[in-house]
């Protein structure tokens, strides 16, 4: 555990550009793109871009504050759980399975990312919610893999509203979510408060990179699947 989930929304918004950061500081690319899977989750940005070229290391940026706080969303109560650490990953429409990494926040400010060798796991962002906690709990993976091929977020966009999102948690329990939409965004044009914003319930954010350009080798959006905890 890290501290009270009260700790961990501040913390979050406190990180707000996150995802406009992890683009360029885990996904950028030096070599030629494989091919990715398109997705039926509709994208609520103009990009169509699905390839998964080659990353390479690139130094990561301190990550700003944002300038206005969220307010706690309004609507009835909704089902949460207690606070537990989550410890992996299941997506079965996708046959995505993965261990879970703990990332936090690097001495210069800038948010640690998931490593990039081929089969990385995913990475839970430590100062959000834990997965079943009340608010969005944050979760971080790779489009693409060192030497190419895909990622473990590589299927992101196949995901269709009302798919399942398993996380095994540290009490033994585990915190089933429901997919309600995937959407992309110009790294930006990142709406920080639709993403990291306080929620009635429990909720979960998948992350990754988005909108490939050849032309710079980098990726110039994020993807991001919105799910709700169910049980």
């Amino acid at each position: 555990m890290t501290g009270s989930s009260t700790d961990r929304r501040a913390g979050l918004m406190a990180c707000a550009a996150i995802a406009a950061l992890f683009c360029f500081t885990g996904c950028t690319s030096g070599g030629t793109p494989e091919s990715g899977a398109t997705g039926e989750v509709p994208v609520a940005s103009a990009s169509t871009s699905t390839a998964t070229p080659v990353p390479s290391t690139s130094a990561a940026a301190p990550v700003p504050s944002p300038t206005a706080a969220s307010a706690a969303a309004s609507g009835p109560a909704q089902k949460v759980l207690a606070a537990s650490d989550p410890q992996s990953l299941s997506i079965p429409a996708t046959g995505t399975r993965s261990e879970l990494l703990h990332l936090g926040l690097r001495e210069d400010g800038s948010l640690e990312v998931p490593p990039e060798p081929p089969g990385s796991p995913a990475g839970w962002y430590d100062g959000s919610p834990t997965p079943g906690e009340r608010g969005p709990a944050v979760l971080l993976g790779h489009v693409n893999a060192t030497g190419g091929g895909p990622g473990v977020f590589a299927d992101l966009r196949q995901l269709r509203p009302g798919d399942t999102i398993e996380v095994a948690r540290q009490d033994g329990s585990t915190a089933t979510f429901t997919v309600d939409r995937g959407e992309a965004y110009a790294k930006d044009e990142f709406p920080t408060l639709k993403v990291y914003g306080n929620t009635p319930g429990a909720e979960l954010r998948l992350i990754t990179c988005d909108g490939y350009d050849p032309a710079t080798g980098n990726f110039g959006d994020n993807y991001v699947v919105y799910a709700t905890l169910t049980t």
